[in-house]
């Protein structure tokens, strides 16, 4: 006999209900196995329960009515079209349900048959209809395995592609489920499904597809859930344990000489929140153990400033320190920050950036594998092999959602590890954290250095324009500068957005026309955004109009007017990034969204919340749960699989749950080595192994 992996393995294609022409329309879904099918969960469930006398129906309502069959039609509707019709009688009261292109439907039905019917009808000509309802056949014993339908009331709602129904997956699923349910092995041990009160797989599986009723199905649903994150924050804990055990780092203490030395250069006296940081990261930096920290931080909290801190506190041992930022303008703003902290002092320091000159390049490189240089700031281009450090300790990786997971150790040689420090200025929400970032411990910054400016919203409709332009010229006028961002580089036909060149074009001859307008967007050249970039800085220019490449790090304390074209095509977290680019120096900063009437009241009122709200924690929350972890940061690199039923705004608590759960084991059982738990420990490697670089746990 077959074991469970041959019988998981079995081809679609050999199930009776699977015809040829379904075979493709499945591949394109995904699904090409016994098991594909089994763990491809129906996406929602109809309710069929709300059952009533034909009398009593409402349009456009999920309602089910019984009845006998009274008469059946078929007939060509011309060019090979057909329409098959039924009409069912309720004591009295007549309902037509209705098929179209389904010219088998006719031959499922008799005369006098007793058939259930459950969709939503509209009342035509007089009469109640139903277009494509689902059936139950009642009481026929003669009807044949496909007319047996279920007479449950909660029915599977399965993602779907063309050409393929609801039917013809609930079908496949009818014969595949019952057949092989029981294959697939039970990954808990017994303890583990009594101590968290978990559905057994078997029945789970058979639930979770074909519900009994309300109460089981969720039994089934938690199970599922809950296993999905148990076994991911074992991979997390076994990453955490990994990196402990199979690593090592230099050893960098911040005696009290090196930390006087330091904050002697900083150009700000330290905030608490920044000293606390400071703390956990020089602890982390004095053992032996890679640290692996998350320095997160609402915009303008000085996260760059513990940044600096700690690379400075690995240069004072000797060894070498690296910044590396996802953007050249980001990382041309860093060189521009340390180039003021430094002025006092005898680090060596260096850009790697695409734009360099081929001859500056290879300088750079040939000092940084000879250790002249003690700090490199780079983008991107850190992680080539030609790049060679002799001694490389520390790095900081700003705004680590835009890198991925295995970038983040692209920089470890061999058993030897630099201290990671990564930084997000978009404050993570708990359960994101704990998710695509639970590998790394959290410094939090919530407060704000002394001198900060407020910064005032408002959301501008069409009719308040005039009255703002106004009020930014008038700004303008003092000496304050602004930025305008838009959410497209150029004007696109299928998004309906403000681009760069329509803001540039209008500004600059219109509401604008008496200041100095300049562009800068991600299709320039390295040189011409650094460039439009330096004029800003200076002066030169009073208004620059940009993408979102200037979201983060850019830092030019005159900058007091932000505004925001086509806002709802923003997050609110990204629109609060935007937001902190204004108001960092010692004039007030103020933030316009620049909305069209046309836009939904669901847009406004999230807009409306923005303007209300400063605090960045709680616009992260509000943006989770609008948007969801995939689009929070506008990227999905963070290299982990897609969830296949699991929410990480819906499931907080049991994803709370299955944290400790898998700490408490992963404690008890570290590399999960205890034969009771090689089940799991397979089924981590197999999600998690290639994501998490955890071939070699155990």
């Amino acid at each position: 006999m077959p074991d469970a992996i041959e019988q998981l393995a079995t081809p679609i294609a050999n199930m009776a209900s699977v015809r040829p022409r379904q075979q493709k329309q499945l591949a394109r879904l995904g699904l090409r196995t016994v098991c594909d099918l089994l763990f491809n969960f129906p996406r929602d469930y109809e309710d069929l329960s709300d059952l009533r006398p034909v009398g009593e129906l409402e349009a456009e309502v999920l309602q089910t009515v019984r009845g006998t069959v009274e008469e059946i039609d078929s007939r060509s509707t011309g060019f090979g079209k057909s329409r098959v019709g039924v009409l069912l009688n309720d004591h009295g009261s007549l309902l037509r349900a209705t098929w179209f292109n389904q010219p088998f439907m006719r031959d499922k039905f008799k005369m006098g048959q007793r058939v259930q019917f459950s969709g939503k009808p509209k009342m035509r000509g007089g009469r109640w209809e139903m277009t494509h309802p689902h059936v139950v056949w009642l009481g026929d014993e003669q009807a044949g395995p496909d007319e047996q339908a279920s007479t449950r009331e909660l029915q599977p709602v399965y993602p779907l592609t063309d050409g393929l129904s609801q039917y013809h997956m609930r079908r496949i699923a009818g014969e595949v489920v019952p057949n092989f349910v029981d294959v697939p092995e039970e990954v808990f041990p017994d303890d583990l499904l009594s101590e968290y009160g978990l559905m057994p797989i078997a029945e789970a599986l058979s639930e979770i597809h074909m519900p009994s009723d309300a109460e089981a199905l969720e039994h089934a649903r938690r199970r599922f859930i809950f296993q999905e994150l148990f076994v991911l924050q074992l991979a997390l804990a076994a990453r955490r344990h990994q990196q402990r055990v199979n690593f090592r780092a230099p050893e960098l203490p911040a005696t009290a000489q090196i930390d006087a030395r330091i904050t002697r250069l900083l150009p700000f006296e330290l905030t608490p929140g920044q000293r606390r940081a400071i703390d956990e990261v020089a602890a982390d930096m004095a053992t032996t153990t890679p640290m692996n920290r998350l320095l997160q931080g609402d915009v303008g909290s000085g996260k760059t400033l513990v940044a600096v801190y700690a690379l400075l506190a690995c240069v004072a041992h000797g060894q070498q320190a690296a910044l590396m930022a996802p953007t050249e303008i980001l990382a041309r703003q860093h060189a521009h920050t340390l180039e003021r902290v430094l002025k006092q002092s005898r680090v060596r320091y260096k850009l790697l950036v695409g734009g360099l000159k081929p001859t500056e390049r290879e300088s750079v490189l040939a000092d940084m594998a000879a250790g002249e240089i003690d700090l490199v700031i780079g983008t991107h281009a850190l992680l080539e092999e030609n790049v060679q450090f002799k001694n490389l300790g520390f790095v900081v990786i700003d705004e680590q959602h835009k890198f991925g997971v295995e970038q983040r150790a692209a920089l470890r040689r061999g058993d030897q590890s630099p201290h990671y420090l990564v930084m997000t200025a978009t404050p993570i929400p708990r359960t994101v954290s704990m998710t695509q970032f639970g590998d790394l411990d959290v410094s939090t910054l919530r407060d704000m250095p002394p001198g900060r400016q407020p910064v005032t919203s408002y959301v501008v409709g069409p009719g308040e324009r005039e009255r703002w332009w106004n009020f930014a010229r008038n700004k303008l006028r003092e000496d304050r500068q602004a930025f305008v961002v838009t959410p497209l580089v150029e004007e696109s036909e299928n998004v309906d957005a403000t681009s760069v060149d329509q803001a540039f074009e209008q500004l600059a001859s219109g509401e604008l026309a008496d200041f100095r307008v300049d562009i800068l967007h991600g299709r320039m050249t390295a040189a011409e955004k650094d460039d439009a970039m330096e004029r800003f800085r200076r002066g030169e220019t009073q208004v620059l109009v940009a993408t979102t490449v200037i979201e983060v790090g850019v830092d030019v304390p005159n900058a007091s007017l932000m505004i925001i074209a086509s806002p709802e095509r923003f997050g609110i977290a990204q629109l609060h990034q935007l937001r902190g680019r204004v108001g960092r120096g010692e004039h007030p900063g103020y933030c316009a969204v620049l909305v069209d009437e046309e836009l939904a009241d669901v847009g406004r009122e999230r807009l409306q919340k923005f303007v209300a709200t400063s605090n960045g924690f709680d616009l992260a929350e509000l943006d989770f749960e609008l948007r969801g972890p995939g689009d929070l940061f506008g990227t999905q690199q963070h290299g982990l699989p897609p969830f296949r039923i699991a929410d990480l705004v819906r499931d907080a608590v049991v994803l709370e749950e299955a944290r400790d759960a898998a700490m408490q084991l992963f404690t008890r059982d570290p590399g999960l080595a205890q034969p009771v738990h090689a089940k799991l420990r397979t089924q981590m490697l197999r999600r998690y192994g290639a994501a998490l670089e955890l071939a070699d746990v155990g």
